[in-house]
Order: C-alpha cells, then sequence, then structure tokens
C-alpha cells in the first residue's frame, strides 16, 4: 500500500481489520485490569494481567513494524530516498526502551 510523504498509510481492510481486532482485544485485557482493581484483586494477578498486556501491545507493535518495513521503507528505498532508514532506526530506539 502507498505511504504518503510519512504523514498516513493506506491498509488494505484485511490489515485494518486485524489491526483493529488486536486493539479491541488489548482495550478488552485493560477493563479486565480495571475490574480487578476496582474488586480489590491480588497484586500479583494483577501484575499477571499488566505482563499480559505489555505483551500483546509488543506483539501490535512487531506487527505494524514488520508491514512498515515491508511496504514504506521498502518502497522509500526503492524511490532512493533513505530518510526511512533513520526514521526506522529512531522508532526501534524507542521500542527498545
Amino acid at each position: 500500500m502507498k505511504c504518503h510523504a510519512h504523514e498516513y498509510k493506506q491498509r488494505s481492510e484485511a490489515e485494518k481489520k486485524a489491526l483493529l481486532m488486536r486493539l479491541h482485544r488489548i482495550e478488552g485485557q485493560i477493563r479486565g485490569i480495571e475490574k480487578m482493581v476496582d474488586e480489590d484483586q491480588y497484586c500479583p494477578n494483577i501484575v499477571m494481567q499488566v505482563s499480559a498486556v505489555s505483551s500483546a501491545l509488543n506483539s501490535f507493535s512487531k506487527e505494524l513494524m514488520a508491514s512498515h518495513i515491508q511496504t514504506c521503507v521498502v518502497e522509500d528505498l526503492r524511490e532512493g530516498n533513505e530518510e526511512s532508514i533513520q526514521e526506522l532506526v529512531k522508532m526501534i530506539q524507542k521500542l527498545m526502551k
């Protein structure tokens, strides 16, 4: 899919649907954690759920980054735009904090 001046990316309906499903699942997990806190659940149980959400967000980020590399970065490199590489490096650095 075409990336336009690094401001937005057109995604296929299938890709968009898959990403949104992941986010909705994560949103449900967050609501579950809120309920656990509200119900005074045992701390280690809440921490385990927080860990699961962190893992789900990391998986979401990896999927999104892979798509970005396979489409936008490859397209930019083919067009001679090497700024994508620096943008990618910055993105990886932020994810690895």
